[in-house]
């Protein structure tokens, strides 16, 4: 069965360049131009897409707020931001929201493609429902991480994680008091497709994955900084 994306895009001829490529690859595909259509085809459609292409800057509003609104509701479907600006405020921003990637146009559709293959791979295929049952939890202090489920639970309540926080948790957490260097997680989340990633990226997810498990973010007790050699487990 094909992935079926959602493209949220304004730019009509933009719109339809992304969308024939995406076809031409072998996606199913749900053409927005908009916010207001975006979030009927969310809410309309049974299954989850399985990626969001969004643009940011959007005739009836920001990318970013749809993001939140997604997010906010717990839908963990991965997102890749499309925009014209490469402000590292704009990249922060996009990331905490809970965004996957964010590609700034113009774009290559080498990069493009490849990009979304990435974050693709990284959410994997569903599990059969016996394959995740079957599946041991991670345990570690007060969190649980249901890895064919995708699912995590502090003190029992489930945490809302992003594509991209559950692959790095998961890979902290099964190489508890390994030092791994941010060329480590770039190689293993992203493969290689990190020579697109800005190493930055890997910080804003720490941080962000740190603010949803941490007791104290500003003081983590579970992803600890090794100064000038990346990020261990303190599991």
């Amino acid at each position: 069965m094909s992935r079926h994306l959602l493209l949220v895009e304004d730019d009509a001829s933009l719109h339809r360049g992304i969308e024939f490529t995406l076809r031409q690859e072998g996606f199913g595909v749900t053409g927005v131009y908009n916010l207001a259509d975006a979030r009927s085809a969310a809410a309309g459609r049974e299954q989850a897409f399985d990626l969001i292409v969004l643009d940011v800057q959007l005739p009836d509003g920001s990318g970013f707020d749809f993001c939140a609104e997604l997010r906010a509701g717990r839908d963990a479907t991965p997102i890749v931001f499309l925009t014209a600006s490469d402000t590292e405020l704009d990249v922060v921003r996009g990331l905490d929201l809970g965004g996957d990637d964010y590609i700034t146009k113009p774009f290559r559709l080498r990069e493009f493609l490849s990009r979304i293959h990435a974050v693709l791979r990284r959410r994997g295929p569903s599990p059969s429902p016996a394959a995740a049952a079957d599946e041991p939890a991670l345990a570690s202090g007060n969190l649980r991480l249901h890895a064919a489920e995708m699912r995590l639970l502090k003190e029992g309540i489930e945490v809302a994680l992003s594509v991209t926080e559950f692959r790095l948790l998961s890979l902290l957490m099964t190489h508890p008091r390994a030092v791994l260097s941010k060329e480590q997680i770039l190689r293993q989340l992203w493969q290689h497709d990190g020579a697109f990633i800005d190493d930055n990226t890997v910080a804003v997810n720490v941080r962000r994955l740190r603010e949803k498990i941490e007791d104290d973010p500003q003081q983590p007790q579970k992803i600890v900084t090794v100064r000038g050699a990346g990020y261990k487990w303190n599991g």
